[in-house]
């Protein structure tokens, strides 16, 4: 988090309206529902980013061999739909000894369009956190890990496989890209949360005229901290950091710090 964000802060200014840059959570226990609560403001979900598929024929220059793999770690449930796509256009039979690990039971809950669930070996982070997969991916080390991933490097993903120490390879199966947004589309929000640097681009390409002035904007990950700063914005609150691990957790602290400040 940048420590003089307060800086910018006018004194009597009250966070009402916040764009997150990512689909609405598919669960009500999601924390941004609590934040809306706990601080009385208002929370849209819209994707600045969309995924798009590679071919078969692009995926096989990356020369992965699926079948050398005997585990595949998977991060999103777009993930999965990717990686059985790549599988049946190349042909790919799994056999039942490969297991699959996944960021949360929600996404190891979606194999089951694709494979038996029952008779497969599936395992997730306990608490749905990607940082957490770390500890269970170091229970089964003798594992040869392949990590389904898009174009745009994910700073998360690649920190866990890095903390777990196991051998792995990424593959990318997918395409982030900007979405593009009607020209109608209101933007009148008081704060904007970002998670990757095509959501930058996006914001430039799709509202060329916004000007930030009092609008906070937030990150998750160096990369898109460091494509806010290459943009010309002002960098607010940045995650994750020792102390606030999530998004949700800085944003929490940050709106506290901003209702002390109207306080006052």
């Amino acid at each position: 988090m940048c420590n003089n964000y307060l800086r910018f802060l006018i004194i009597d200014m009250k966070i009402k309206k916040i764009l997150v840059s990512q689909p609405k959570p598919t669960t009500d226990k999601s924390p941004y529902f609590d934040i809306e609560q706990k601080y009385n403001v208002k929370i849209d979900f819209r994707p600045f980013i969309r995924v798009e598929p590679i071919s078969g024929k692009d995926f096989r220059t990356q020369k992965i061999h699926i079948p050398n793999y005997s585990a595949i770690v998977f991060n999103a449930r777009h993930g999965v739909d990717h990686f059985f796509r790549i599988c049946e256009e190349n042909r790919v039979k799994l056999t039942q000894t490969v297991k699959f690990f996944c960021v949360s039971e929600t996404v190891a809950l979606y194999l089951q369009h694709y494979t038996t669930y029952r008779k497969r070996k599936v395992f997730y982070s306990p608490t749905g956190k990607l940082a957490d997969l770390a500890g269970v991916l170091k229970k089964h080390s003798s594992e040869r890990f392949l990590a389904v991933t898009s174009d745009v490097q994910n700073e998360e993903l690649v920190n866990m496989l890095e903390k777990s120490k196991v051998n792995n390879d990424k593959a990318i199966m997918y395409r982030t890209v900007s979405t593009e947004f009607d020209k109608k589309t209101g933007f009148d929000y008081d704060m904007l949360l970002f998670f990757s640097p095509v959501g930058i681009a996006s914001l430039k390409k799709n509202f060329p005229k916004f000007k930030q002035d009092d609008v906070q904007i937030g990150c998750f990950g160096a990369a898109t901290a460091q494509a806010i700063r290459e943009a010309g914005f002002r960098l607010d609150l940045e995650a994750p950091t020792p102390e606030f691990p999530s998004m949700t957790a800085a944003l929490d602290n940050f709106l506290k710090e901003i209702n002390k400040r109207v306080r006052k």
